[in-house]
């Protein structure tokens, strides 16, 4: 079965979820590069509740946001390496900047994004529940991981 769905079936899903009585959170992000740092925050955004759906940003919304030499690696490597991580359940690719209107029509139990974040500046806070803030991993960024891989090459 596959966990990328689209948001037709994302919302079918939500309400299969309500239904049975299981916590959804949501995260999101570029998950261009995936390191530890992803990884800690994806297990301990799947420890908040029952599902765990990831929000991928597009190639096209990656490049708004990051510029034109990102993302890394293409969309679907980017959903192919985090379905193979077995706490994100199910994946989610949007193509505007932010997850605002996923959020609008998802409306998860738990948003968690990490506390780089201040809560007024949590896109679609307002259509959670509850919102979470996990710290981050020191040391681990793609940015930084990118920065330095230029400076070894």
């Amino acid at each position: 079965m596959s966990k990328l769905l689209n948001r037709r079936q994302i919302a079918s899903f939500r309400k299969r979820l309500k239904r049975q009585k299981r916590t959804l959170v949501f995260t999101n992000g570029c998950f261009d590069i995936i390191h530890e740092g992803h990884i800690h925050i994806l297990q301990k955004a799947k420890s908040l509740g029952d599902v765990l759906v990831v929000g991928v940003n597009s190639d096209t919304s990656v490049r708004r946001i990051k510029g034109r030499f990102r993302p890394i690696n293409k969309e679907s490597s980017r959903v192919r390496v985090l379905s193979a991580i077995g706490c994100v359940d199910k994946i989610l690719v949007f193509h505007e900047t932010t997850p605002f209107n996923v959020l609008k029509s998802l409306r998860p139990d738990i948003l968690v994004k990490g506390a780089d974040y201040s809560f007024d500046e949590i896109v679609g806070a307002e259509f959670a529940s509850k919102v979470v803030r996990i710290n981050l991993k020191r040391g681990f960024s793609t940015t930084d991981l990118i920065r330095k891989i230029k400076n070894n090459c």
